[in-house]
């Protein structure tokens, strides 16, 4: 059962979601909060592993809510997912530097928006297409002043391959057929390139890899 957190500060767009999620048998919504504030002390008596999380919101916005909750080792099985309803550049990079696991705008398919929470809750990093072109086109054409010490010399050469792969959104199956591996090899590549990069989850991956030059707009 993947129990989720719905923290938005619209009390009908929190009940849109839910009766949505409420459909699922795979789904639980345990909780809602209408700020940031709210959203982490309910965090911490839920120990939900979505938390769904609204942007611009009063008390506490979606970016900090998300930097406290990735701060808090009692909190490491949360993964947040930003929603916005408008994709706005300048928090792309920002809420996934404070440690979303996602970023989806709420336009998004109610068919694609389920889908984007069970990919979180697997670890998984979920961008929607949108919001990936204007991260590559915008803010990660050149690595990032003062990105340096990112731990890449710490990784084999496969393993720095299947990081610069995750920066293009690929499954571990997809990067198992272009490094022409088992998904289960492609996986064990990805989860060690997190452990020796302290990542807390795919989408801070992205970030590394981008942040240290490993990928580059040209290069995606």
């Amino acid at each position: 059962m993947i129990r989720v957190l719905l923290v938005d500060d619209q009390p009908l767009i929190r009940s849109g979601f839910r009766a949505l999620l409420d459909l699922e048998d795979d789904i639980e919504v345990v909780a809602e909060a209408a700020n940031g504030k709210e959203a982490l002390e309910l965090a911490q008596v839920h120990l939900p592993d979505i938390a769904l999380v609204d942007i611009q919101m009063p008390v506490m916005d979606g970016i900090e809510t998300t930097r406290r909750i990735a701060a808090d080792p009692t909190l490491a099985g949360v993964h947040v997912v930003i929603l916005t309803n408008y994709g706005l550049d300048e928090y792309v990079f920002d809420a996934l530097r404070a440690g979303a696991a996602g970023f989806l705008v709420k336009d998004i398919l109610p068919e694609d928006f389920l889908h984007a929470v069970r990919v979180a809750a697997r670890g998984d990093a979920l961008l929607a297409p949108s919001i990936t072109r204007k991260l590559i086109n915008r803010y990660v054409t050149q690595p990032l002043p003062g990105a340096t010490g990112t731990g890449l010399e710490e990784l084999t050469g496969r393993e720095r391959e299947a990081v610069a792969l995750v920066a293009h959104g690929p499954s571990n199956d997809e990067i198992a057929n272009r490094m022409v591996i088992s998904p289960l090899t492609a996986k064990t590549h990805v989860n060690r390139a997190m452990t020796k990069l302290h990542a807390r989850d795919r989408a801070q991956l992205v970030v590394l890899a981008y942040q240290s030059g490993l990928v580059t707009a040209r290069s995606s």
